[in-house]
Protein backbone atom coordinates (compact mmCIF):
# COMPACT_ATOMS: atom_id res chain seq x y z
CA UNK A 1 0.00 0.00 0.00
CA UNK A 2 1.55 3.28 -0.77
CA UNK A 3 0.76 6.77 -0.50
CA UNK A 4 0.31 8.88 -3.53
CA UNK A 5 -1.17 12.48 -3.68
CA UNK A 6 -2.21 11.86 -0.06
CA UNK A 7 -4.17 9.06 -1.21
CA UNK A 8 -3.25 5.14 -0.79
CA UNK A 9 -3.13 2.98 -3.13
CA UNK A 10 -2.44 -1.03 -4.13
CA UNK A 11 -0.95 -1.80 -7.55
CA UNK A 12 -2.77 2.02 -8.27
CA UNK A 13 -6.14 1.22 -7.60
CA UNK A 14 -7.12 3.82 -5.04
CA UNK A 15 -7.99 2.22 -1.29
CA UNK A 16 -10.82 4.48 -0.38
CA UNK A 17 -12.94 3.67 -4.25
CA UNK A 18 -12.42 -0.18 -3.08
CA UNK A 19 -13.68 0.80 0.40
CA UNK A 20 -16.83 2.60 -1.36
CA UNK A 21 -17.05 0.17 -4.37
CA UNK A 22 -17.63 -3.51 -1.83
CA UNK A 23 -18.52 -1.80 1.54
CA UNK A 24 -16.74 -2.12 4.97
CA UNK A 25 -15.17 -4.81 6.31
CA UNK A 26 -12.57 -5.79 3.62
CA UNK A 27 -10.03 -7.90 3.07
CA UNK A 28 -7.89 -6.69 0.34
CA UNK A 29 -4.90 -8.86 -1.54
CA UNK A 30 -2.10 -7.63 -3.51
CA UNK A 31 -1.07 -10.79 -5.78
CA UNK A 32 2.11 -8.83 -6.34
CA UNK A 33 3.41 -8.96 -3.55
CA UNK A 34 2.18 -13.29 -3.16
CA UNK A 35 4.17 -13.29 -6.63
CA UNK A 36 7.10 -11.58 -5.32
CA UNK A 37 7.34 -14.18 -2.44
CA UNK A 38 6.94 -16.93 -4.29
CA UNK A 39 9.66 -15.94 -6.58
CA UNK A 40 11.92 -14.89 -3.75
CA UNK A 41 11.79 -17.80 -2.02
CA UNK A 42 12.46 -19.74 -4.91
CA UNK A 43 15.56 -18.16 -6.18
CA UNK A 44 17.06 -18.39 -2.51
CA UNK A 45 18.04 -21.91 -3.06
CA UNK A 46 20.70 -23.77 -5.35
CA UNK A 47 19.39 -27.49 -5.40
CA UNK A 48 18.42 -29.82 -7.93
CA UNK A 49 14.88 -30.23 -7.11
CA UNK A 50 13.34 -27.58 -4.94
CA UNK A 51 9.41 -27.80 -4.50
CA UNK A 52 7.82 -25.33 -2.50
CA UNK A 53 3.94 -26.04 -1.32
CA UNK A 54 2.09 -23.67 -0.27
CA UNK A 55 0.62 -24.37 3.14
CA UNK A 56 -3.19 -23.11 2.49
CA UNK A 57 -4.19 -23.14 6.18
CA UNK A 58 -3.14 -19.23 5.95
CA UNK A 59 -5.98 -18.16 3.19
CA UNK A 60 -7.50 -21.01 1.74
CA UNK A 61 -9.59 -18.93 -1.09
CA UNK A 62 -9.41 -20.63 -4.12
CA UNK A 63 -8.51 -17.43 -6.02
CA UNK A 64 -4.97 -17.67 -4.03
CA UNK A 65 -4.76 -21.29 -4.37
CA UNK A 66 -5.01 -21.18 -8.77
CA UNK A 67 -2.93 -18.31 -8.44
CA UNK A 68 0.33 -20.37 -6.68
CA UNK A 69 -1.02 -23.11 -8.64
CA UNK A 70 -0.27 -20.99 -11.74
CA UNK A 71 3.00 -20.20 -10.48
CA UNK A 72 4.48 -23.97 -9.98
CA UNK A 73 3.35 -24.77 -6.16
CA UNK A 74 2.55 -27.50 -4.36
CA UNK A 75 0.08 -27.59 -1.58
CA UNK A 76 0.10 -28.43 2.09
CA UNK A 77 -3.45 -29.58 3.53
CA UNK A 78 -3.74 -30.32 7.27
CA UNK A 79 -7.74 -31.33 6.64
CA UNK A 80 -10.08 -32.94 4.11
CA UNK A 81 -11.91 -30.24 3.46
CA UNK A 82 -8.34 -28.19 2.07
CA UNK A 83 -7.83 -31.36 0.30
CA UNK A 84 -10.85 -30.81 -1.55
CA UNK A 85 -10.59 -27.06 -1.66
CA UNK A 86 -7.58 -27.92 -3.46
CA UNK A 87 -8.59 -30.45 -5.64
CA UNK A 88 -11.02 -27.88 -6.82
CA UNK A 89 -8.56 -25.47 -7.25
CA UNK A 90 -7.18 -27.26 -9.89
CA UNK A 91 -3.94 -29.45 -8.03
CA UNK A 92 -3.51 -33.05 -8.94
CA UNK A 93 -3.44 -35.34 -6.42
CA UNK A 94 0.24 -35.84 -6.35
CA UNK A 95 0.86 -32.05 -5.80
CA UNK A 96 -1.07 -32.26 -2.17
CA UNK A 97 0.80 -33.52 1.22
CA UNK A 98 -2.07 -34.34 3.05
CA UNK A 99 -0.60 -33.05 6.59
CA UNK A 100 -3.32 -34.27 9.20
CA UNK A 101 -3.05 -34.29 13.06
CA UNK A 102 -5.31 -36.46 15.22
CA UNK A 103 -7.88 -37.24 12.85
CA UNK A 104 -10.03 -40.29 12.94
CA UNK A 105 -9.19 -43.09 10.35
CA UNK A 106 -12.49 -42.56 8.33
CA UNK A 107 -10.84 -39.21 7.85
CA UNK A 108 -7.37 -40.62 6.37
CA UNK A 109 -9.02 -42.81 4.12
CA UNK A 110 -11.03 -40.73 2.34
CA UNK A 111 -7.87 -38.54 1.44
CA UNK A 112 -5.75 -42.02 0.29
CA UNK A 113 -9.55 -42.25 -1.91
CA UNK A 114 -8.67 -39.30 -3.17
CA UNK A 115 -4.81 -40.41 -4.15
CA UNK A 116 -2.96 -37.67 -2.47
CA UNK A 117 0.67 -37.93 -0.69
CA UNK A 118 -0.12 -39.14 3.10
CA UNK A 119 1.96 -37.29 6.14
CA UNK A 120 1.54 -39.01 9.11
CA UNK A 121 2.63 -38.22 12.52
CA UNK A 122 1.71 -40.99 14.95
CA UNK A 123 2.93 -44.87 15.08
CA UNK A 124 -0.92 -45.70 15.75
CA UNK A 125 -1.40 -44.70 12.42
CA UNK A 126 1.68 -45.51 10.66
CA UNK A 127 0.58 -49.49 11.97
CA UNK A 128 -3.00 -48.62 10.51
CA UNK A 129 -1.38 -47.71 6.88
CA UNK A 130 0.77 -50.39 6.96
CA UNK A 131 -1.75 -53.46 7.72
CA UNK A 132 -4.70 -51.96 5.85
CA UNK A 133 -2.90 -50.57 2.62
CA UNK A 134 0.78 -51.72 2.57
CA UNK A 135 1.03 -50.72 -0.91
CA UNK A 136 0.88 -47.21 -0.26
CA UNK A 137 4.31 -44.75 0.55
CA UNK A 138 4.20 -42.61 3.09
CA UNK A 139 5.92 -39.25 4.32
CA UNK A 140 7.12 -39.54 8.37
CA UNK A 141 6.45 -36.35 10.53
CA UNK A 142 9.36 -36.44 12.84
CA UNK A 143 9.26 -34.34 15.84
CA UNK A 144 12.92 -33.15 17.20
CA UNK A 145 11.97 -31.99 20.52
CA UNK A 146 13.04 -28.15 19.58
CA UNK A 147 11.25 -25.20 21.31
CA UNK A 148 11.12 -22.95 18.25
CA UNK A 149 8.43 -20.00 16.99
CA UNK A 150 6.96 -16.63 18.01
CA UNK A 151 4.88 -18.03 20.96
CA UNK A 152 3.81 -21.60 22.27
CA UNK A 153 0.85 -21.48 20.69
CA UNK A 154 2.79 -21.76 17.71
CA UNK A 155 5.73 -24.10 18.43
CA UNK A 156 5.14 -27.36 17.58
CA UNK A 157 8.76 -29.20 17.69
CA UNK A 158 8.94 -29.49 21.56
CA UNK A 159 9.37 -31.85 23.65
CA UNK A 160 5.43 -32.00 24.43
CA UNK A 161 3.98 -30.76 21.34
CA UNK A 162 0.96 -33.05 19.94
CA UNK A 163 2.56 -33.18 16.60
CA UNK A 164 4.96 -35.85 15.04
CA UNK A 165 6.95 -38.80 16.15
CA UNK A 166 9.65 -38.44 18.63
CA UNK A 167 12.98 -38.38 17.42
CA UNK A 168 13.24 -40.90 20.19
CA UNK A 169 10.87 -43.02 19.11
CA UNK A 170 13.30 -43.54 15.71
CA UNK A 171 14.40 -47.54 16.49
CA UNK A 172 10.61 -48.50 17.26
CA UNK A 173 9.55 -46.37 13.85
CA UNK A 174 12.23 -49.13 12.02
CA UNK A 175 10.98 -51.76 13.73
CA UNK A 176 7.25 -50.94 12.36
CA UNK A 177 8.66 -49.98 9.00
CA UNK A 178 10.24 -53.14 8.39
CA UNK A 179 7.98 -55.52 9.58
CA UNK A 180 4.87 -54.05 7.79
CA UNK A 181 6.94 -53.55 4.70
CA UNK A 182 6.26 -49.92 4.83
CA UNK A 183 7.80 -47.34 2.20
CA UNK A 184 9.03 -44.45 3.75
CA UNK A 185 9.09 -42.30 0.59
CA UNK A 186 9.60 -38.76 2.90
CA UNK A 187 10.28 -37.78 6.24
CA UNK A 188 8.68 -34.14 7.26
CA UNK A 189 9.63 -31.61 10.21
CA UNK A 190 8.12 -28.83 11.02
CA UNK A 191 8.81 -27.08 14.45
CA UNK A 192 7.26 -23.95 14.78
CA UNK A 193 5.93 -20.83 13.20
CA UNK A 194 7.90 -16.60 13.32
CA UNK A 195 10.93 -18.31 13.54
CA UNK A 196 13.63 -15.48 12.53
CA UNK A 197 17.27 -17.54 13.51
CA UNK A 198 17.73 -19.77 10.52
CA UNK A 199 20.67 -21.43 12.54
CA UNK A 200 17.11 -23.67 14.18
CA UNK A 201 16.12 -24.66 10.88
CA UNK A 202 19.68 -25.74 10.41
CA UNK A 203 20.21 -27.49 13.49
CA UNK A 204 16.51 -29.50 12.86
CA UNK A 205 18.31 -30.76 9.55
CA UNK A 206 21.10 -32.39 10.75
CA UNK A 207 18.30 -34.31 13.17
CA UNK A 208 16.40 -35.05 10.15
CA UNK A 209 19.70 -35.86 7.82
CA UNK A 210 20.57 -38.35 10.39
CA UNK A 211 17.04 -40.02 10.47
CA UNK A 212 16.74 -39.87 6.73
CA UNK A 213 19.87 -42.12 6.37
CA UNK A 214 17.74 -44.80 7.90
CA UNK A 215 15.60 -45.01 5.55
CA UNK A 216 17.40 -43.98 2.45
CA UNK A 217 16.44 -46.86 0.42
CA UNK A 218 12.67 -45.52 -0.59
CA UNK A 219 13.38 -41.39 0.11
CA UNK A 220 12.62 -39.44 -2.66
CA UNK A 221 12.35 -36.28 -0.57
CA UNK A 222 12.92 -34.18 2.86
CA UNK A 223 10.13 -31.57 3.51
CA UNK A 224 11.20 -28.82 6.39
CA UNK A 225 7.98 -27.12 6.43
CA UNK A 226 8.39 -23.99 7.02
CA UNK A 227 7.99 -20.80 9.81
CA UNK A 228 10.02 -18.78 8.63
CA UNK A 229 9.54 -15.26 10.16
CA UNK A 230 7.93 -11.81 8.63
CA UNK A 231 8.12 -7.82 9.78
CA UNK A 232 4.74 -7.04 11.38
CA UNK A 233 6.66 -3.39 12.27
CA UNK A 234 7.69 -1.40 9.53
CA UNK A 235 11.56 -1.59 11.21
CA UNK A 236 10.78 -5.41 12.01
CA UNK A 237 13.17 -8.08 11.82
CA UNK A 238 12.54 -11.02 9.28
CA UNK A 239 14.10 -14.04 8.25
CA UNK A 240 17.01 -13.42 6.15
CA UNK A 241 15.69 -16.47 3.66
CA UNK A 242 18.94 -15.27 1.12
CA UNK A 243 21.21 -16.31 3.83
CA UNK A 244 19.53 -18.89 4.72
CA UNK A 245 18.81 -20.66 1.47
CA UNK A 246 22.53 -20.94 0.46
CA UNK A 247 23.15 -22.32 3.94
CA UNK A 248 20.76 -25.12 3.66
CA UNK A 249 21.68 -25.42 -0.02
CA UNK A 250 25.07 -26.63 0.95
CA UNK A 251 23.69 -28.58 3.84
CA UNK A 252 21.38 -30.48 1.45
CA UNK A 253 23.61 -31.10 -0.98
CA UNK A 254 26.11 -32.52 1.21
CA UNK A 255 23.82 -34.94 2.29
CA UNK A 256 22.49 -35.80 -0.95
CA UNK A 257 26.14 -36.64 -2.17
CA UNK A 258 27.32 -38.62 0.84
CA UNK A 259 23.64 -40.72 0.31
CA UNK A 260 24.84 -40.96 -3.52
CA UNK A 261 21.02 -39.86 -4.10
CA UNK A 262 19.57 -37.08 -5.55
CA UNK A 263 16.64 -36.32 -3.19
CA UNK A 264 13.36 -32.99 -3.36
CA UNK A 265 14.05 -30.26 -0.83
CA UNK A 266 10.38 -29.25 0.21
CA UNK A 267 9.50 -26.30 2.07
CA UNK A 268 5.60 -25.32 3.14
CA UNK A 269 5.17 -21.47 3.76
CA UNK A 270 1.89 -20.18 4.27
CA UNK A 271 2.34 -17.28 6.15
CA UNK A 272 5.75 -16.22 4.47
CA UNK A 273 4.00 -16.30 0.83
CA UNK A 274 0.32 -14.36 1.82
CA UNK A 275 0.62 -12.22 5.31
CA UNK A 276 2.41 -9.09 3.82
CA UNK A 277 -0.03 -9.27 0.68
CA UNK A 278 -3.17 -8.71 2.94
CA UNK A 279 -4.96 -5.76 4.40
CA UNK A 280 -8.13 -5.59 6.24
CA UNK A 281 -10.32 -2.46 6.34
CA UNK A 282 -12.67 -1.39 9.12
CA UNK A 283 -14.63 2.20 9.87
CA UNK A 284 -14.62 4.20 12.91
CA UNK A 285 -17.79 3.62 14.44
CA UNK A 286 -17.10 6.37 17.07
CA UNK A 287 -14.07 7.51 19.21
CA UNK A 288 -14.68 7.09 22.92
CA UNK A 289 -12.87 9.15 25.65
CA UNK A 290 -12.48 7.69 29.04
CA UNK A 291 -10.63 8.98 32.01
CA UNK A 292 -7.52 7.49 30.74
CA UNK A 293 -7.44 6.04 27.00
CA UNK A 294 -9.15 7.37 23.61
CA UNK A 295 -10.93 4.51 21.77
CA UNK A 296 -11.39 3.81 18.27
CA UNK A 297 -14.32 2.17 18.18
CA UNK A 298 -14.75 -0.21 14.33
CA UNK A 299 -17.44 -2.13 13.20
CA UNK A 300 -15.38 -5.12 13.26
CA UNK A 301 -13.93 -7.57 16.21
CA UNK A 302 -11.91 -10.55 17.03
CA UNK A 303 -14.72 -12.32 14.58
CA UNK A 304 -12.99 -11.17 11.74
CA UNK A 305 -9.31 -10.67 12.87
CA UNK A 306 -8.29 -13.18 16.08
CA UNK A 307 -4.96 -12.86 15.76
CA UNK A 308 -4.54 -9.94 18.14
CA UNK A 309 -6.74 -11.22 20.95
CA UNK A 310 -5.44 -15.42 20.05
CA UNK A 311 -1.66 -14.28 19.52
CA UNK A 312 -1.15 -10.87 21.16
CA UNK A 313 0.09 -10.83 17.86
CA UNK A 314 0.73 -7.33 16.34
CA UNK A 315 -0.86 -5.38 13.16
CA UNK A 316 0.12 -2.30 11.93
CA UNK A 317 -2.35 0.38 11.44
CA UNK A 318 -3.13 3.19 9.89
CA UNK A 319 -5.57 5.98 8.99
CA UNK A 320 -6.23 6.13 5.13
CA UNK A 321 -8.99 8.50 5.16
CA UNK A 322 -6.72 10.93 7.10
CA UNK A 323 -2.95 10.08 6.41
CA UNK A 324 -1.45 13.06 7.51
CA UNK A 325 -2.56 14.58 10.33
CA UNK A 326 -1.54 14.84 14.13
CA UNK A 327 -0.83 11.52 15.65
CA UNK A 328 -2.35 10.46 18.53
CA UNK A 329 -2.75 7.69 21.07
CA UNK A 330 -5.77 5.16 20.20
CA UNK A 331 -6.85 1.88 21.79
CA UNK A 332 -8.81 0.13 18.82
CA UNK A 333 -11.08 -2.05 19.41
CA UNK A 334 -14.20 -4.00 17.94
CA UNK A 335 -17.73 -4.47 18.43
CA UNK A 336 -18.03 -8.10 20.23
CA UNK A 337 -19.30 -8.28 23.57
CA UNK A 338 -16.43 -8.76 25.28
CA UNK A 339 -12.70 -7.43 25.23
CA UNK A 340 -12.03 -7.10 22.13
CA UNK A 341 -8.67 -4.86 21.05
CA UNK A 342 -7.31 -4.82 17.99
CA UNK A 343 -3.82 -2.62 19.32
CA UNK A 344 -2.84 -0.54 22.54
CA UNK A 345 -1.25 2.85 22.24
CA UNK A 346 -1.26 3.11 18.96
CA UNK A 347 0.22 6.31 17.54
CA UNK A 348 -2.17 7.08 14.56
CA UNK A 349 -2.97 10.28 12.26
CA UNK A 350 -6.18 12.04 14.06
CA UNK A 351 -9.30 9.48 14.02
CA UNK A 352 -12.49 10.24 13.75
CA UNK A 353 -15.99 8.85 12.92
CA UNK A 354 -16.60 7.32 9.55
CA UNK A 355 -12.74 7.01 9.53
CA UNK A 356 -11.16 4.01 7.28
CA UNK A 357 -8.20 2.35 9.03
CA UNK A 358 -6.16 -0.11 7.18
CA UNK A 359 -4.58 -3.24 9.02
CA UNK A 360 -1.44 -4.76 7.61
CA UNK A 361 0.01 -8.20 7.62
CA UNK A 362 -3.50 -9.45 7.34
CA UNK A 363 -3.16 -12.08 4.70
CA UNK A 364 -2.69 -14.93 6.94
CA UNK A 365 -4.72 -16.72 9.35
CA UNK A 366 -6.87 -13.62 9.23
CA UNK A 367 -10.01 -14.53 6.74
CA UNK A 368 -9.40 -18.53 7.67
CA UNK A 369 -9.83 -17.81 11.00
CA UNK A 370 -12.88 -15.38 10.86
CA UNK A 371 -15.99 -16.92 12.53
CA UNK A 372 -19.58 -15.72 12.96
CA UNK A 373 -19.31 -15.04 16.12
CA UNK A 374 -22.04 -12.11 17.80
CA UNK A 375 -23.73 -13.80 14.46
CA UNK A 376 -22.20 -11.33 12.46
CA UNK A 377 -21.44 -11.89 8.52
CA UNK A 378 -17.60 -12.44 7.19
CA UNK A 379 -16.42 -9.50 5.12
CA UNK A 380 -15.83 -9.56 1.61
CA UNK A 381 -12.48 -10.75 0.10
CA UNK A 382 -11.50 -8.34 -3.29
CA UNK A 383 -7.93 -9.65 -5.32
CA UNK A 384 -5.98 -6.59 -6.61
CA UNK A 385 -4.33 -8.15 -9.86
CA UNK A 386 -1.96 -6.73 -12.55
CA UNK A 387 -3.50 -3.23 -11.67
CA UNK A 388 -7.06 -4.33 -11.38
CA UNK A 389 -9.57 -5.25 -8.69
CA UNK A 390 -11.99 -8.56 -8.40
CA UNK A 391 -14.07 -9.53 -5.87
CA UNK A 392 -13.43 -13.08 -4.98
CA UNK A 393 -15.33 -13.78 -2.04
CA UNK A 394 -18.73 -12.40 -1.73
CA UNK A 395 -20.00 -10.99 1.68
CA UNK A 396 -22.13 -12.45 3.86
CA UNK A 397 -25.35 -12.30 4.02
CA UNK A 398 -28.25 -13.31 6.76
CA UNK A 399 -28.81 -16.64 4.32
CA UNK A 400 -25.57 -17.96 5.04
CA UNK A 401 -26.17 -17.52 8.55
CA UNK A 402 -28.95 -19.20 8.66
CA UNK A 403 -27.72 -21.89 5.68
CA UNK A 404 -27.93 -25.71 7.60
CA UNK A 405 -30.65 -24.30 10.16
CA UNK A 406 -33.43 -26.64 10.17
CA UNK A 407 -37.00 -25.43 10.46
CA UNK A 408 -38.20 -28.30 11.84
CA UNK A 409 -41.15 -29.45 13.52
CA UNK A 410 -39.57 -28.96 16.74
CA UNK A 411 -39.08 -25.42 15.78
CA UNK A 412 -42.99 -25.26 15.04
CA UNK A 413 -43.67 -26.82 18.96
CA UNK A 414 -41.89 -23.92 20.36
CA UNK A 415 -42.47 -20.69 17.71
CA UNK A 416 -44.48 -17.83 19.33
CA UNK A 417 -48.04 -16.91 17.67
Amino acid sequence: MELQNNSYHIQNVSVTALAQKYGLPLFIYDSAKMQAQYTRLASAFDVANLKIHYACKALTNLSVLRLFKKMGAGLDCVSIQEVQIGLKAGFEPNEILFTPNAVSFEELEEAIAYGVKMNIDNLETLEYIGHAHPHIPVCVRINPHIMAGGNRNISVGHIDSKFGISIHQIPLLERIVKSLGIKVEGLHMHTGSDILDSEIFLHAAELLFEVAEKFIENLTYIDFGSGFKVKYKPQDYETDIENFGKEMSAAFNQFCQKMNKELALIFEPGKFLVSDSGYFLAKTNVVKQTTSTVFACLDSGFNHLIRPMFYNAYHHIINVSNPNDIPKLYTLVGYICETDTFGWNRRISHIKQGDILAFFNAGAYCYSMASNYNSRFRPAEVMIHEGKDYLIRERETLTDLLRGQVDSVFCAAVSVV
